[in-house]
């Protein structure tokens, strides 16, 4: 195969012979048989929505004027009309409205959120829905051909397709949990919360994210698991939120030095357990500092934002069974996740600036990472939110809480800010109140 033109005949071959039912070649007007998605994406296309954020934005007049954002998401209950998106397209929203294929609108109702894994669960009250069946991504390969629909730029349902070009992607700093799908199909702004779908229509994936440096689609798009939004939207349909919980280490990747000093064998990998804290579901399971952490039920685990993702997926109370390489001894040990125990800062006391605004304390996370934000603040205004990490202050690097409170306490000026928000830089100003000006009598 040379050219696109053999590589969909190939597709159109592979889908006659029924290994993908719901896309059929089509025919022409000479009853010659072309290749087209057009069956799949005509049985598939209503169970991806249009999704409006209507939300209000302060001034200084006082007025509230609407600003809307738009993105995407996908039935996946038709029956008691439950859609799946990213927690990014309706975050802030005053009101959700969502729009089918078929014309018809609806508000929605916000069942739950996961910012950490920007997953959200919306309800609508509405007849004659059509869902998309999940696939169990766990048996996607790279290769595999996918189609994306969405509505990008707010031009309406749109569809583009590719293949799977990578899987398991994590450590790009756009979630706190990731283990993305990566696909060349064109992703773009208002994509997100869209479906990533293989031949068989089935859901593999919701998408939100793609790498962008020149502003628009660059063949590089991540997805979100069916598997993990599948649980995720089961924590949410529950109780509202992700109730994670908590193993209780601080790990880091194990390095060909590191290896060695623990001698590890050359073909094994694992995370490396530098803390334990106190009372945590680890120490009541014997794991130790110095311990590798291989794998957690059949899962092996190979770097530390893997175990994240890993550990990302499980709620509270969940037992799991985790090996560990310990002294050139490899052991199975059994853990009862337990309640993360979150240690908040009030960032108020480095600065008035920051009052209304609540840092994560656990010196075991890095960096200084926003927990909460109140929405009357001066940072939220400036546009300070949950799940900022303050990676500047001042044009200073900000890596503590120390850091982050040594720069601000010591300005008299106006605090500049720079943050990581899903993967991207962004600048924040906090400006201090100013003087009346009053005039001379």
């Amino acid at each position: 195969m040379n050219n696109l033109r053999d590589i969909l005949l190939c597709v159109a071959l592979i889908v006659g012979t029924g290994l993908a039912s719901a896309a059929l070649p089509a025919s022409d007007g000479t009853g010659q048989v072309v290749p087209s998605l057009a069956p799949l994406i005509e049985r598939v296309s209503p169970a991806v929505v249009t999704i409006v954020n209507i939300h209000a934005q302060a001034t200084p007049s006082g007025r509230k004027p609407r600003s809307n954002a738009a993105g995407s998401g996908v039935i996946v209950d038709a029956r008691q009309g439950l859609i799946l998106s990213n927690h990014h397209v309706i975050d802030k929203a005053d009101k959700i409205q969502v729009s089918l294929v078929d014309g018809r609108q609806f508000e929605a109702t916000l069942v739950g959120s996961d910012p950490g894994a920007d997953l959200a669960l919306l309800l609508i009250k509405a007849d004659n829905l059509q869902a998309l069946n999940l696939a169990d991504s766990d048996r996607v390969r790279v290769g595999d051909f996918v189609v994306a629909i969405g509505n990008p730029f707010g031009l309406g349902q749109t569809v583009t397709s590719g293949i799977v070009s990578a899987l398991g992607r994590t450590g790009l700093g756009i979630e706190n949990y990731e283990n993305f799908i990566q696909t060349d199909a064109s992703i773009n702004p208002g994509n997100s919360g869209g479906a990533l779908i293989n031949l068989k229509g089935e859901l593999v994936g919701i998408n939100t994210a793609i790498i962008a440096p020149r502003g628009g689609n660059s063949g590089i798009g991540f997805a979100i698991p069916s598997n993990m939004a599948k649980t995720i939207s089961q924590h949410l349909a529950r109780d509202g939120q992700a109730q994670r919980g908590s193993l209780g280490v601080a790990v880091q990747d194990v390095t060909p030095d590191l290896a060695r000093a623990f001698q590890l064998p050359a073909d094994e990998t694992g995370v490396l357990v530098n803390q334990v804290k106190a009372a945590s579901a680890a120490e009541k399971a014997g794991i130790q500092t110095g311990d590798i952490i291989q794998s957690i039920g059949n899962a092996p685990i190979r770097n530390v934002a893997e175990l994240k993702s890993r550990l990302g997926v499980l709620t509270l109370s969940d037992s799991l069974r985790i090996r560990i390489f310990r002294a050139t001894q490899r052991l199975d040990i059994d853990v009862l996740l337990d309640q993360p125990r979150v240690v908040e800062v009030d960032a108020s006391t480095f600065d008035p600036l920051f009052v209304g605004v609540m840092l994560d304390g656990d010196p075991a996370v890095e960096g200084v990472r926003v927990l909460s934000v109140r929405g009357d603040s001066a940072a939220a205004l400036a546009g300070l939110s949950p799940g900022d990490r303050i990676v500047n202050a001042n044009r200073h690097p900000v890596t503590s809480l120390d850091d982050l409170g040594a720069t601000v306490q010591s300005g008299r000026n106006d605090v500049l800010l720079r943050v990581s928000r899903r993967g991207g830089p962004f600048y924040i100003v906090l400006n201090r109140p100013r003087a009346p000006i009053t005039s001379g009598q």
